[in-house]
């Protein structure tokens, strides 16, 4: 899973969040990587839904705004939020650059 971050004790005070041993046996995970991983799916979840910012994110997790994308994508969110005319003008941008760089 990569390096574990851990967010500050200030950080995280607001609520805990208790789970049964279970599902730690089930998910074959110590608790660190439990507690990464549902803390990357949580923050992942707001971000896709717009309740929080990526640097928000990034401050829970006690890293840097491209370190919480990069965990983001590691597992299965989006971090581009591009609508179909934005998605339309990349995509076009890119074929330009790329004639570009060919010629």
């Amino acid at each position: 899973m990569g390096t574990v971050i851990q967010p500050t004790a200030s950080e995280v005070e607001g609520v805990t969040v208790r789970f049964p041993q279970a599902l730690l046996v089930a998910s074959r995970e110590d608790a660190p990587q439990f507690q990464q991983r549902v803390m990357i799916q949580t923050l992942g979840s707001l971000y896709e839904q717009g309740k929080i910012s990526s640097g928000l994110g990034a401050q829970v997790l006690g890293c840097n705004r491209w370190e919480f994308y990069r965990l983001l994508s590691e597992h299965g969110f989006s971090v581009l939020d591009y609508g179909e005319d934005e998605q339309a003008d990349e995509a076009e941008s890119s074929r330009e650059l790329a004639a570009l760089v060919s010629n």
